[in-house]
């Protein structure tokens, strides 16, 4: 801090109190989502309730349309007049009904291994939200209070493509439906955190000098390919 002081006139000080608004303002920026999100829990669960008896159970339901609504608050423009629960409708029932959609097996799969995937999927949900980034193997082995290998053996399982319609256990009267992750998506979570810190750090930009914003664009590598040493940003 002190080297760039020297080679850009700013005092330690002001890159300090820089570094601590920038940190404050995406502070407010995920709190202001949160309190979005609580807010509409209410039309997610009203939403859910249309969708039951398809498969999935109402909790697993809802923590899809949450998801659905968690991209909804990130995305949502309120410049353009919309109301927000109508943006929020469309985001929540295509979570929901794409994950409904997504299960399925081909073949039979014993009753204790579906629960297990079930209560696995669920797990590694809710980890997702509290994390903020998908749990490990060793994570998901500890929560779940089961071996490693018995961990893969039911991610193993729920990778599988499956009908709708395939019967699980002895059982051929019963179905099962089994929610399969995309791994190729970017979490709800982290994708509203970058976004959140984009708005937040072009914001405080906005309102420094010209020489203060390009100081800390070049150290960063904020909008560039790369950041820069000390020496570079002299």
């Amino acid at each position: 801090i002190r080297g760039v002081s020297d080679r850009t006139g700013m005092s330690v000080a002001e890159i300090k109190d820089l570094n601590r608004r920038l940190f404050l303002a995406l502070g407010k920026t995920r709190a202001a989502k949160k309190d979005m999100i609580e807010a509409n829990l209410r039309l997610v669960i009203s939403i859910a309730k249309k969708y039951t008896n398809r498969g999935l159970h109402f909790l697993d339901l809802i923590q899809e349309g949450n998801i659905g609504l968690m991209k909804a608050v990130d995305k949502f423009e309120y410049r353009r007049g919309f109301k927000f629960s109508t943006y929020a409708t469309w985001w929540i029932r295509q979570a929901i009904t794409r994950s409904i959609s997504d299960l399925a097996r081909t073949i039979r799969v014993p009753v204790h291994m579906m629960e297990t995937v079930n209560k696995l999927n669920r797990l590694t949900r809710q980890m997702i939200q509290e994390l903020g980034r998908s749990p490990t193997i060793e994570e998901l082995s500890k929560r779940m209070d089961l071996p490693e290998e018995k961990v893969l053996k039911a991610l193993d399982v729920a990778k599988q493509p499956i009908s709708l319609e395939t019967p699980v256990g002895d059982d051929d009267d019963s179905t099962m439906w089994n929610l399969v992750s995309d791994a190729s998506v970017e979490s709800p979570m982290d994708h509203a955190t970058d976004e959140g810190l984009k708005e937040t750090t072009t914001d405080v930009l906005t309102a420094l000098t010209e020489r203060e914003a390009k100081v800390l664009r070049m150290r960063f590598g904020i909008d560039m390919n790369t950041d820069h040493t000390l020496e570079e940003v002299g």
